[in-house]
């Protein structure tokens, strides 16, 4: 197999990014502290080129952020990600909202390039903020997630709305609303081409509590729909009401997510929001059938082999029956470290090297063979997580993927399309060609934007 490394492309790019942002964050809420305002509800600069305008004074967004309380407290007490106690307390509700991005059309233009993505699309800066909200564990506790949410700097005052489910990410600070990293490509395309983008962190990353509970379709898709209601009310007090209609996307786990959130959409999951369209990218949607078979006969490469499954394993046991102990389904050293490696604090960077350079060696040898004819828990944690094509869609629907791709072979999307067809869906699949996992996403996003537009203009 070869070493693909795709799955440490752009990290330590995005890294860069994040640190030389730090000093601009820092001076701004310096600033907001100043004016006695807390940055959840700070006045953003507004675009000269704008068709709409943002409220003029520090007073207007602040009575929007703090109004239904007769006694209130100075806003500028509470920090800008402590939970508000006067929230509700339903999923969804919105608890918090900190400015994390503020770029003009040109900054936008640089970030997407950065990444070898088409840049014709970019039409406007984007403002980008943090959403703190309440939603519910896999076991329906409640919780908290954070999610970044991203304007435009112009066109209408009332936005459709993108849902962007992002792909694997193992630390915390990756996540969409935390770091200027892979997952804020999407965002900024989709904002800067003229639509809301509701981005979750998932449940784990970014701000939210604990551990993620990596590959868990369910909760992701809790996390990702109490996001969209989440997005609706901060974007209604930002003064950027949404429309309603959503366009679903997503890459790689978060294609995967994009599918399940637009099921449960088309079944009327939030009367709120009208599915328009899907466009998935590189989604491992039949993980029994197309994702695990990979993992031993090729086309998955061996360097992203051991990093999913050694995240799928440990995620996955706390929810499935897959092992009573670590020995069970891993070789030693790697039984007594791999559980603490992926606990949302550590980097790929440092898991990587601390695994091995195969399955084979990180694998016991009967569970590798369970692995490659799966029962039991195995295969009731993997049938919990595919099955999200099998629907039939009353929107458009687009597959995307490469042929290229040995993280998530293009058979996952092939699957999919099948899975579709059965019900009366033409989703067709667009084949990159020999590129990447990440390039997939490249070359595949400003096509989505092109073709979101297309389906808008339809309506």
């Amino acid at each position: 197999m070869t070493n693909d490394n795709s799955r440490t492309k752009y990290v330590t790019s995005g890294r860069r990014r994040r640190n030389a942002r730090r000093t601009t964050a820092a001076a701004a809420a310096m600033v907001l502290a100043a004016l006695g305002v807390a940055p959840a509800v700070a006045q953003q600069p507004t675009s000269q080129s704008s068709a709409f305008q943002q409220p003029t004074t520090q007073q207007s967004l602040a009575q929007q952020f703090t109004a239904g309380s007769a006694a209130r407290q100075p806003v500028a007490q509470r920090p800008a990600d402590a939970p508000d106690p006067r929230a509700a307390h339903g999923r969804g509700a919105l608890l918090s909202v900190t400015p994390v991005a503020d770029l003009d059309r040109a900054d936008v233009a640089r970030f997407l390039a950065s990444g070898g993505m088409d840049t014709a699309t970019v039409r406007h800066g984007l403002r980008g903020y943090r959403l703190t909200y309440r939603t519910v564990t896999p076991q329906g506790a409640p919780t908290t997630a954070t999610g970044f949410l991203a304007l435009p700097k112009g066109g209408p005052r009332r936005l459709d709305l993108v849902s962007d489910t992002h792909g694997t990410m193992a630390h915390r600070d990756y996540a969409p609303s935390v770091g200027e990293d892979f997952g804020r490509f999407a965002p900024y395309l989709h904002a800067s081409a003229g639509r809301a983008v509701a981005a979750p962190d998932y449940l784990g990353l970014g701000k939210g509590p604990g551990r993620h509970p990596y590959m868990d379709t369910k909760s992701s898709v809790t996390a990702s729909l109490d996001m969209l209601r989440a997005a609706r009310t901060a974007a209604q007090r930002l003064g950027r009401p949404l429309t309603g209609d959503v366009y679903a996307g997503g890459f790689s786990q978060g294609g995967q997510v994009a599918m399940a959130l637009g099921r449960a959409l088309d079944r009327g999951a939030d009367r709120h929001f009208r599915l328009r369209a899907l466009a998935p990218v590189s989604g491992p949607y039949d993980i029994e059938h197309a994702e695990t078979p990979a993992l031993f006969d090729g086309r998955v490469n061996d360097t992203s082999a051991v990093f999913y499954m050694s995240y799928y394993l440990t995620a996955q046991s706390r929810l499935h029956p897959l092992y009573k102990d670590p020995s069970e389904a891993f070789r030693k050293p790697y039984a007594d470290i791999v559980d603490g490696l992926f606990d949302s604090e550590h980097t790929e960077e440092e898991i990587i090297p601390a695994l091995p350079a195969t399955l084979k060696e990180l694998l016991t040898d009967d569970y590798y063979r369970r692995l490659q004819h799966p029962s039991g828990g195995l295969l009731e944690a993997a049938r919990a997580q595919d099955g999200n094509c099998a629907w039939k869609p009353d929107v458009p629907v687009r597959l995307y993927s490469s042929s290229g791709d040995t993280d998530v072979p293009i058979a996952n999307a092939r699957h999919c399309a099948a899975d579709l067809a059965a019900r009366g869906v033409d989703a067709p699949v667009v084949d990159q060609g020999p590129v990447d996992h990440n390039t997939t996403y490249m070359k595949s996003g400003p096509e989505i934007v092109r073709w979101f537009d297309t389906v808008a203009a339809r309506r």
